[in-house]
């Protein structure tokens, strides 16, 4: 059995909590009604439920799909495809979750270098394209022959031009380099007892995020696992309290903690059990816990920001 280091605060789950934790996922055979999947996490492979989820009951959809590369999810492995493979797989889960979306609902889906061409080739023929985000990875090693690869995409889609948008809601917190002032008072700025800061319209490259690792406590064993942070501006900023957040690949459950945290409902799929497994010990978790890190008092921080910082180091 390995040990962890005394800062290592990775989740895991014994071989009790999972056989606890397995009692709560729940499988489809046959078409169901929203309220027998809401706030549940679906144990199965996506393919297997598609046609009997009820029809237009998601606000958000987050898809975090595998990418086209190589890669291991503990049971399951992805196999890189040819670029026309991968956007005829797209096709085949994504045409069939239109179903299930509201007329007013928002779509996001990520993607890297490799996979960002054939998501935004599939997402326009079915919804509108809205933007494409980049959020900055600072994770991984240097590339001696090529660029360091430290980036990823997030494709922004609406069903129409009647969709929600909070951006009151997802304003970042930015300490002020040249702090400007007319007739001796702050201009567009706030000075606190821990330095100056503006607040400031959120844009479509986001610097601001910190991968999960091994000294944060959401941290995971899933190996493409997404930050709460991330997750957080998403739901804040495309949905409302008490709408429906749906995501079909949900790994160890980020998008499900986070819907829970800022009071959404929430529908998840994972075909692994051990994965699954650790989403609902987080969803448990997050009874207790509704902090995430990076948003405090309302706010999202700079990362390594004071704020940012506070629940890594608790």
């Amino acid at each position: 059995m390995n040990i962890k280091a005394p800062r290592n605060r990775t989740l895991r789950l014994t071989k009790k909590e999972k056989s606890i934790y397995s009692k709560k996922l729940i499988k489809l055979y046959s078409s169901t009604d929203v309220n027998s999947i809401i706030n549940k996490t679906i144990n199965q492979d996506l393919f297997e439920v598609l046609d009997y989820l009820p029809d237009n009951f998601v606000d958000l959809l987050f898809v975090d799909p595998p990418y086209n590369i190589n890669k291991n999810f503990n049971s399951n492995t992805f196999k890189e495809m040819k670029t026309k493979d991968y956007v005829e797989w797209i096709d085949a889960w994504l045409s069939k979750l239109i179903r299930i979306l509201k007329r007013t609902a928002s779509i996001y889906i990520c993607g890297d270098y490799r996979s960002s061409s054939a998501i935004q080739e599939v997402g326009r023929k079915y919804f509108k394209v809205r933007n494409r985000i980049v959020w900055e990875r600072e994770k991984g090693r240097g590339a001696k022959k090529n660029w360091k690869n430290n980036t990823e995409d997030i494709w922004f889609f609406t069903m129409s031009n009647n969709y929600t948008f909070n951006v009151e809601a997802v304003k970042l917190k930015k300490k002020v380099i040249a702090p400007y002032r007319v007739n001796g008072k702050p201009k567009d700025w706030e000075e606190t007892q821990n330095g100056k800061y503006r607040l400031t319209y959120p844009s479509n490259i986001w610097t601001d995020i910190t991968v999960p690792f091994w000294s944060m406590p959401e941290n995971t064993e899933h190996p493409t696992q997404k930050p709460e942070k991330l997750l957080a501006k998403i739901i804040l900023a495309s949905s409302n309290e008490g709408d429906i957040v749906f995501d079909p690949f949900l790994g160890s459950g980020t998008t499900s903690v986070v819907a829970k945290k800022l009071n959404r409902k929430y529908v998840g799929v994972e075909i692994d059990t051990y994965y699954a497994c650790l989403a609902e010990k987080r969803l448990e978790m997050a009874e207790k816990d509704k902090s995430i890190q990076g948003y405090f008092d309302g706010v999202f921080w700079e990362r390594n920001s004071l704020y940012d910082r506070l629940k890594s180091i608790k």
